[in-house]
């Protein structure tokens, strides 16, 4: 069995590093604690996830940020698009290797295994966005309000109104379970049948494992 994950870590410094993030992320970073990990979100304008995040507040104008190395580059365009006038700067910090501590996933400068980790996160519920997944999936759908990682209330971000139409008014109809195979490992983003599809999957001894979002039935 190999690993799939492989993560970036930036650095985003300034007067403006709060204030920027919190018109970004489904997360209130405001109240976020100081040196408190969570999982959050940017979404697009139709409220689906394009990056997923890793937020570490240090202090009010150092934020650190960790996304899947394949979405690196990407990411980085995206904040310095939108964060063009905004007083901060965003620096790549290396990469970076999870595992869980505590229940939540943190990342080391170590080399970890990362193998471990993904089956632990899949067991957690703890499912990770990576440019296969982008655009797929709304943050309800993932239950990242389940993580702490959406707010309601904190004011206007890129996707909120779409995603709290959605939660107020109609509630999401398909979300994240748990789920345990045999056969061939299912592909990220692929589909078991028309309602279900898979986030994140790791072979097991027995066959596979997979977080799938998918209608309770």
């Amino acid at each position: 069995m190999t690993a799939s994950s492989a993560f970036t870590s930036f650095t985003y410094t300034g007067v403006d590093a709060q204030k920027f993030l919190q018109g970004q992320v489904t997360l209130h970073v405001e109240r976020l604690e100081k040196d408190v990990t969570r999982y959050t979100a940017i979404c697009d304008l139709k409220g689906r996830i394009h990056f997923g995040v890793w937020l570490t507040k240090r202090s009010d104008e150092a934020i650190e940020l960790v996304v899947s190395q394949d979405q690196a580059d990407d990411f980085a365009a995206h904040i310095k698009k939108f964060g063009a006038f905004s007083k901060a700067k965003l620096e790549v910090t290396g990469t970076v290797y999870p595992k869980i501590e505590g229940g939540v996933t943190v990342f080391v400068t170590e080399e970890t295994d990362i193998v471990a980790w993904e089956k632990q996160a899949i067991q957690l519920g703890q499912a990770w966005i990576t440019a296969t997944t982008t655009h797929l999936f709304q943050p309800q759908e993932l239950r990242l309000h389940q993580r702490h990682g959406i707010d309601y209330d904190k004011g206007c971000y890129l996707g909120q109104e779409v995603i709290a139409r959605l939660w107020f008014k109609a509630q999401p109809k398909a979300w994240l379970h748990l789920i345990a195979g045999t056969g061939e490992v299912p592909a990220p983003a692929s589909q078991l049948d028309p309602h279900i599809q898979i986030v994140n999957s790791i072979a097991t001894e027995d066959g596979y494992i997979a977080l799938v979002v998918a209608r309770p039935d």
